[in-house]
């Protein structure tokens, strides 16, 4: 027992040596580990430029590259988007270094710069700390290749046409008005002066300008390109000519415009439907220069709010049908294209109801149909509500958005249903729908909270007002023709946001805007508050509105 308590104690010892050397070898290890103590202040203190070379706001610039000094390990974070250079450069300069920390970061140019010119270099915010990425703000770089910098500004502000906020990143730019300039140069080439709004403003200042006379636009440059594409960016202008020096403050309303007329090459999208795509306000008229069989039935239908015609053909196989598409008013512009057949599945009815299962007092009850309908049997068609006593209804066939509306007296509190028996809707394939049973209940008055509006101030009509969720998505509408108090019944609880577009051409929606005709979108203007609304609620508001 002695030798045993003893070759235990022997064996205790070694491990407490053992485990008092691996402490130490972690202690060790530890303390060697790069990094900051825990338990410190965090930096927050931005990079410091400590000096330039050549010196920030030289003349006479003749370098190939500029060199930055910081005081501190700096990288850069997204400079290709950050990096704005005003006048723009043909080809982007050199950034370095990319991915890794310095004590500099240089920019080699690629072009040659212009005669008596002021450039201006604004990094955003791309140059950031090593360690804590905290940003040196709207760092800026200007040098002239003349004798003088030019020293002029122009200020202003950024919205959206018809959004609450404008987008990020919206370019400001300056195009000299001189004996070239067109409307038509922002479409071929970038501008004189630019500037950017970044992620985080809606002003913007164009600095180091010179004094003469320019047009000033903003664009939404997906193409990041610094040239207008109106298929793909937004822009806002002002038609007036600026001219520099000036004390004016401007506001660009940001708008995308209805594309000019173009077709799209058509496709099968089934075995018995041709899609034809289109853009523009303009619709193709569409003629087949394949003869069609007499024993082939077609129809062609524009796809509900899709730029888009649809044209649907009973069982026929052609090796493919050419098709001829003009402009509806300029006889000259014909497209012509060869649709060839693809395997596919024949397009099928399908029907999809709204609203799904509750119902309030204003809503329409309707189906959305896939295929056009050629025929209604209202005898197949049955309402009821307390779940079997029948109701009254009527059924009305909207062929331009291929809906089944069904019209009936909606009361609070109410469980109602919808049933189609097989053969009540036919369509132009000759198929019938499976028998459909479809739900729908009212809540209590008590559920909702109603809104009453009032609209005081600058007014022209006509007016539309639109309640909107947190979304932007529309909930109600109203058509003002005169002052009056407008209600919005049976509201959700929830907030909500007024949109009002002044209407001026009365057609109920908002037109955008056309930069070559110089026409600006339709003025829309927001409460400047949300709108909480609760259960059992009513809430009053008056909205003044001023120029």
């Amino acid at each position: 027992m002695r030798r045993n308590f003893n070759a235990s104690m022997v064996f205790i010892r070694r491990i407490s040596v053992l485990s008092f050397i691996l402490f130490l070898l972690l202690a060790l290890f530890q303390c060697g580990r790069p990094g900051t103590p825990g338990g410190g202040p965090k930096d927050e203190t931005p990079p410091q430029l400590i000096r330039a070379v050549p010196e920030n706001r030289s003349t006479q610039f003749k370098s190939e590259s500029i060199r930055l000094y910081f005081d501190e390990y700096v990288k850069l974070q997204d400079v290709q988007n950050q990096l704005i250079v005003s006048p723009p450069l043909k080809y982007q300069p050199e950034i370095r270094p990319q991915g890794s920390a310095s004590k500099f970061v240089e920019i080699t140019f690629k072009d040659t710069l212009l005669e008596n010119t002021t450039y201006t270099l604004n990094f955003g915010q791309s140059v950031v700390d090593n360690n804590e990425g905290n940003p040196y703000n709207f760092l800026t770089y200007v040098f002239s290749t003349g004798e003088y910098i030019d020293s002029l500004s122009l200020q202003g502000a950024v919205a959206d046409g018809f959004n609450r906020t404008p987008d990020n990143f919206i370019s400001v730019m300056l195009y000299e008005i001189d004996s070239a300039y067109t409307d038509s140069v922002p479409f071929q080439q970038p501008p004189y002066y630019l500037t950017n709004t970044l992620d985080s403003a809606v002003i913007f200042k164009l600095e180091n300008l010179k004094a003469g006379k320019y047009r000033l636009i903003a664009l939404k440059d997906e193409g990041k390109n610094n040239i207008y594409d109106p298929v793909s960016d937004k822009i806002g202008f002002i038609a007036d000519t600026i001219t520099l020096p000036t004390e004016s403050i401007y506001l660009l309303r940001m708008f995308r415009e209805i594309p000019e007329y173009n077709v799209i090459p058509p496709a099968y999208a089934a075995s018995n439907k041709i899609v034809f795509g289109y853009q523009g306000k303009d619709q193709p008229l569409i003629e087949s220069l394949t003869p069609i069989p007499d024993s082939v039935r077609y129809r062609y239908a524009k796809e509900p709010e899709k730029d888009s015609i649809n044209f649907w053909f009973t069982p026929w196989k052609p090796d493919s049908i050419i098709f001829t598409l003009r402009h509806p008013e300029i006889e000259t512009q014909i497209d012509t294209f060869t649709v060839k057949p693809l395997n596919l599945a024949a397009d099928s009815l399908s029907l999809e109801w709204t609203p799904r299962r509750a119902l309030k007092i204003q809503d329409s009850v309707y189906i959305a149909v896939s295929l056009p309908i050629e025929a209604i049997d209202t005898s197949r068609i049955q309402m009821r509500y307390k779940d079997t006593v029948p109701l009254v209804h009527s059924v009305r066939l909207d062929t331009a958005l291929n809906r089944v509306y069904f019209n009936f007296e909606k009361a609070p509190n109410e469980a109602y249903e919808v049933e189609l028996l097989p053969g009540a809707l036919t369509d132009f394939f000759g198929t019938s729908n499976d028998s459909l049973t479809h739900k729908l209940t009212t809540g209590s008055p008590a559920d909702y909270g109603e809104l009453r509006l009032s609209l005081a101030g600058e007014l022209n009509f006509p007016l539309l007002v639109e309640l909107i969720n947190d979304r932007g998505d529309l909930i109600q509408s109203r058509m003002l023709e005169a002052p009056r108090e407008i209600e919005f019944p049976s509201l959700d609880p929830g907030n909500y946001r007024i949109r009002v577009v002044f209407d001026s051409n009365g057609n109920g929606v908002w037109d955008t805007g056309n930069f070559l005709e110089k026409i600006q979108p339709e003025r829309v203007v927001y409460f400047p508050a949300p709108i909480e609304m609760r259960a059992n609620w009513e809430d009053i508001r008056t909205f003044t509105i001023s120029n």
